[in-house]
């Protein structure tokens, strides 16, 4: 069973910069795509960047375009989310998942798409 575990994260000021990691562990080998999510009170699990373990693929939501990166260390089987300028209203948990790719179907961008999921860290970004 594939376990996803997450560090990093925390409070910081607007403008500031995180970074979060999450490592796979088990049988990661099955797990084609990373992703990492938010979900804010109140609000849906929301995409926020992906990246896909062979080629190195990114993608990432227009709304942290330029400012957030994801980056892979193979070896490790762990994936990075750099975080910067970060806004007040990117206060959230933050999630990272694995796809297996068992629902082709669905895109990358959806919650559903994934199959293995952290346990997810808050972010709180004061102004």
């Amino acid at each position: 069973q594939v376990q996803l575990v997450e560090s990093g994260g925390g409070s910081v000021q607007a403008g500031g910069s995180l970074r979060f990691a999450c490592t796979a562990s088990g049988r990661p080998f099955n797990i084609r795509r990373m992703g990492w999510f938010r979900q804010a009170p109140g609000k849906d699990r929301e995409f926020v960047a992906a990246i896909t373990w062979g080629g190195g693929e990114t993608s990432y939501d227009d709304s942290v375009k330029g400012r957030f990166i994801i980056f892979r260390d193979n070896a490790e089987n762990t994936v990075y989310l750099q975080m910067n300028s970060l806004k007040p209203e990117e206060t959230a948990v933050y999630f990272c998942a694995g796809d297996r790719e068992t629902r082709p179907f669905v895109a990358p961008t959806a919650p559903f798409r994934y199959e293995y999921w952290g346990q997810g860290t808050e972010v709180t970004v004061s102004s």
